[in-house]
């Protein structure tokens, strides 16, 4: 058993002082506030591991890289397209080890791989099947941190269109093979396997049902809903239909399904949405990033809709900016403050099940042992009320993260990768000049 001693630590009645957390085989066996110092002493703030709901690891390469042309959104897929036909599973689990650790660093205990990387460049299939897979589950390992692969069914480049030369890559050719091949992925205690439909774009409607059926009820099934207007229009055009509308249409819309971005959405979406109580994971930095929208992240949670939050093209790899970024955003486009509370900012920031880990995500006996400490004394920090921490901090403040149980980073310090911005420099740069 291990036993920390935390000054300050938000549990699910709010912030206590002087928290003592009793921990063994990876699970909160006993909280206790106001207790005696004793144990590993955890300065600052703990909270809940947070939890990225929606990543793509090799996007990470493109990071400070899109910008030519004033940085429009064709110039980034343009770029995102070629990186992807330079990635091989030995580069991918290189790249990906480092994206993880900066992950951990910055205070996230799981993600959730939207993963769509599978083949060899043409199409091909490697000789073992889940080699791309099998490399970001290695590189998760490594770097301390849970991780669900998402793995991606991606059959077509549009709507009646056929994938091009670099998206055979990411497809099986049909729903039956996709889903034969992610059966074969084995499950430990930090991986797990849920699955994704890409789009409506990249899947067919008669897909649709095959996909949800494929993946198990226990596990997430996530999908790119309404990220941008054009995919509306070109499903309304196809189908007659919403895409949230095409998803209901065919039963795929359930309390287990986390629609990714939700930014065009109309209200009828919201009430389906609400209605299937499922839920929605919104990535801030990266829509800002890509020129987006902002999606109606409180009407949403008003319609009894989940809210996460996500790094997506890992632009930005930071919890607090991207849990901040929900309230921040939201007071953009209502122009108010006070559109959410720092207890569900938190809870949207803590949302494990959408990353299929929901047994994470408070500090509550019986929960996963996943702790997260943030330094109260650093110039951003510094004279904040507690509670105030979601709009003060940034990964920079993170001191302590625990994992199931293990301490991964001390005195923000990884503990199990030496240097991770060495390695994400020396892989990029590899990737680039390939």
């Amino acid at each position: 058993m291990t036993t920390y001693w935390c000054e300050r630590a938000w549990l699910p009645g709010g912030i206590a002082e002087a928290v003592r957390i009793e921990v063994a085989e990876g699970r909160i066996t006993a909280v206790t506030e106001d207790a005696p110092r004793t144990g590993t002493v955890l300065s600052g703030l703990a909270l809940p591991g947070f939890a990225n709901g929606h990543s793509h690891a090799f996007h990470r390469a493109l990071r400070g890289r899109t910008h030519h042309a004033r940085g429009t959104f064709w110039t980034w897929r343009e770029r995102m397209y070629s990186l992807a036909a330079r990635l091989e599973p030995d580069s991918y689990y290189r790249l990906a080890r480092g994206v993880y650790a900066e992950m951990v660093l910055a205070g996230y205990t799981s993600v959730a791989e939207f993963h769509y990387l599978h083949h060899a460049p043409g199409g091909q299939p490697y000789a073992s099947p889940n080699a791309m897979g099998e490399a970001l589950r290695q590189a998760a390992r490594d770097a301390g941190i849970r991780l669900t692969l998402l793995d991606t069914c991606y059959l077509a480049g549009g709507i009646g269109v056929p994938p091009n030369e670099v998206q055979r890559r990411f497809s099986d050719g049909t729903a039956q093979r996709w889903a034969e091949r992610v059966a074969e992925l084995p499950e430990d205690e930090l991986f797990r396997v849920g699955g994704a439909i890409h789009s409506v774009r990249a899947v067919p409607e008669h897909d649709l049902p095959a996909v949800d059926r494929a993946v198990p009820k226990n596990r997430p099934l996530h999908i790119h809903l309404s990220e941008q207007r054009a995919e509306n229009e070109q499903c309304e055009a196809a189908y007659g239909w919403t895409p949230t509308g095409l998803l209901w249409d065919y039963g795929v819309l359930d309390e287990r399904l986390t629609a990714v971005h939700a930014t065009h959405l109309t209200e009828q979406d919201v009430k389906w949405l609400g209605t299937a109580r499922a839920g929605a994971c919104f990535c801030p930095t990266t829509e800002r990033d890509l020129g987006d929208g902002i999606g109606p992240a409180r009407a949403l949670l008003d319609a009894g809709v989940r809210l996460g939050v996500g790094s997506d093209s890992n632009a930005v790899v930071d919890a607090f900016e991207e849990t901040r970024a929900l309230e921040l955003d939201e007071r953009l486009a209502s122009e108010q403050r006070g559109r959410f509370t720092a207890d569900e900012l938190l809870a949207a920031g803590t949302d494990h099940v959408a990353t299929g880990w929901p047994e994470a995500g408070t500090i509550a006996v019986g929960a996963g042992a996943d702790l997260v400490t943030v330094a109260v004394d650093t110039v951003r920090t510094a004279g904040i009320e507690a509670s105030g921490v979601l709009f003060a901090a940034s990964a920079a403040d993170v001191r302590v993260v625990v994992v199931a149980g293990r301490e991964i980073v001390r005195d923000g310090v990884h503990l199990l990768i030496e240097r991770p911005e060495t390695v994400l420099a020396g892989e990029i740069e590899a990737l680039w000049q390939s």
